[in-house]
């Protein structure tokens, strides 16, 4: 049986539903298997004829075996069945050129990469409640930097026992992002904004995890905490599945032969997409390097080029705000994998980055991770630059994010001389950010003037792409969550909204 550890404090043993079900240790550690299961490459050359739904009950099935193939193939078709991902494929990857392709994670019905997870979430939390006996409701509290908060929003509005509370920077998201969640429907629902930036927010948001008192009170009344970031083990474990679905689909392809190394670039913010593909590579999945891309908030850059991790900086707003972040929460859970799972290490660094802001893992450690990953950053010239050059040269629209990461690739294969097959994650719909898109594109002559949701219409109708559906008259809606918050009263507001989820008395 697969059992899971708290980075922090070492060999708990438990299964993967109270990991689940617990989002984060007691003692702020991420839980983590204790062992790795190896898949064959046989195995990963039979993924290429089966769909992504029968993928991903295959690679799932490695992580949370307390569940049954039968319970693991119905959260996967509640997830992704239907008509709720926009391509047939959940995550199709396109050809841009014989080295450079993408792999699209944005079919979903929030338009980002986050609905690969926060999709499913709701069903293994919901099992897993059901597996551990629980009797309290969940509460889900969630930091955002703009897209994990709707696909979480929209993944557990309404689902009987949960209900969830999502912090964003009031003005460190696009316009179509806070719109997304400020008209969230559903009885279990909270959104707030927060005078701050995300870091700030996820800061409070993890201290609130391990108030005792504050939990005490909760179980009293009938309410435990979970979350639904990328903390939470059930949210990191299906982002796995697409690593291995794009192999196999450029096996079915024949881009690739059966045990070809590839590369993937991952545009990354708190380390959990990437973090999953390095989860991949573990499990034998061929990856020759993993490429971290980063914008002006380039604390990952520095870190996998020095070995020194440094929050002491200047934080810069950007065109990609969804990888404006310089605590990467999912880093912990790397350090404690290439050191053996040594938890007196990792605790050790992650109190130094909270008391002086920085760490360093030291030489030994640094070579470990330049073994597996490579890192560059884009600013924000070269992130709209990119945009342009792109859809000039492949009639392709990327999003600022994903921008960032082929100019990253760019970078590699000038700096390694790399040609191998290479797929960039690509994490959002360019509708998500279209002003920045359409700056790119047509030039401030063309949008000057015009709303976000004005200028969907204009980059639909001059880039012939259709606007998706889940992003059409979000302008019109009513606006349901007005609150904006202090960083410091995070706290009370969540007390504030415990009591509107309590049950009325008689």
């Amino acid at each position: 049986m697969v059992l899971y550890e708290s980075t922090r404090s070492g060999k708990e043993g438990i299964v993967s539903a109270e990991a689940i079900k617990k989002g984060i240790s007691p003692n702020g550690g991420l839980y983590v298997p204790q062992q790795l299961e190896n898949i064959s490459l046989k195995e990963i050359t039979e993924l290429a004829d089966k769909p992504y739904t029968q993928r991903a009950v295959s690679i799932l099935k490695r992580f949370l075996d307390d569940f049954t193939d039968e319970e693991l193939a119905e959260c996967v078709e509640q997830a992704y069945g239907g008509n709720k991902f926009s391509s047939p494929d959940i995550a199709p990857v396109k050809v841009l050129n014989e080295s450079l392709h993408i792999l699209e994670l944005w079919h979903g019905p929030t338009c980002a990469f986050k609905d690969m997870a926060l999709q499913i979430l709701p069903h293994f939390l919901t099992k897993s409640m059901k597996k551990t006996g629980e009797k309290c409701d969940i509460v889900i509290l969630v930091a955002t930097s703009g897209d994990t908060g709707k696909a979480a929003l929209e993944g557990f509005a309404d689902v009987p026992g949960t209900h969830i509370i999502v912090f964003y920077p009031e003005n460190g998201v696009s316009n179509v992002q806070k719109y997304q969640m400020i008209t969230q429907t559903g009885n279990n629902v909270k959104v707030v904004g927060v005078n701050g930036n995300f870091d700030d927010t996820q800061t409070a948001v993890k201290k609130i995890f391990t108030d005792s008192d504050l939990n005490k009170k909760m179980i009293e009344q009938g309410l435990k905490f979970s979350s639904a970031n990328s903390i939470n083990w059930g949210r990191l474990v299906p982002q796995i599945v697409y690593y291995f679905s794009a192999y196999a689909d450029m096996l079915r392809d024949k881009r690739i032969q059966p045990g070809d190394k590839i590369n993937f670039v991952v545009p990354t913010g708190n380390f959990g997409n990437i973090l999953a593909g390095f989860y991949a590579k573990r499990m034998g999945l061929p990856v020759n390097k993993l490429i971290c891309a980063s914008n002006d908030n380039n604390v990952l850059t520095d870190f996998i080029r020095t070995g020194c991790y440094d929050k002491r900086r200047k934080f810069v707003k950007t065109v990609s705000p969804s990888m404006d972040i310089l605590i990467s929460s999912n880093l912990e859970r790397l350090l404690y994998e290439l050191t053996d799972h040594d938890d007196k290490k990792v605790s050790d660094w992650m109190k130094q980055l909270e008391e002086k802001g920085y760490y360093d893992v030291g030489p030994k450690l640094l070579e470990k991770i330049r073994q597996h990953f490579w890192a560059g950053w884009s600013n924000q010239d070269e992130t709209l630059n990119t945009i342009e050059s792109v859809y000039r040269e492949y009639n392709y629209l990327s999003d600022t994010h994903t921008a960032v990461g082929i100019d990253v690739y760019d970078k590699y294969v000038i700096t390694t001389g790399d040609l191998i097959p290479t797929v960039v994650v690509s994490t959002a719909s360019p509708f998500k950010f279209n002003e920045s898109v359409c700056n790119a594109l047509f030039g401030k002559n063309d949008t000057e003037g015009k709303s976000e949701f004005e200028l969907l219409e204009l980059l639909s109708q001059k880039s012939k792409w259709p606007v998706p559906a889940g992003l059409l008259g979000l302008d019109k809606k009513e606006i349901l969550h007005k609150t904006v918050c202090e960083k410091h009263e995070i706290k009370d507001v969540v007390s504030r909204t415990l009591a509107d989820f309590l049950p009325a008395k008689p």
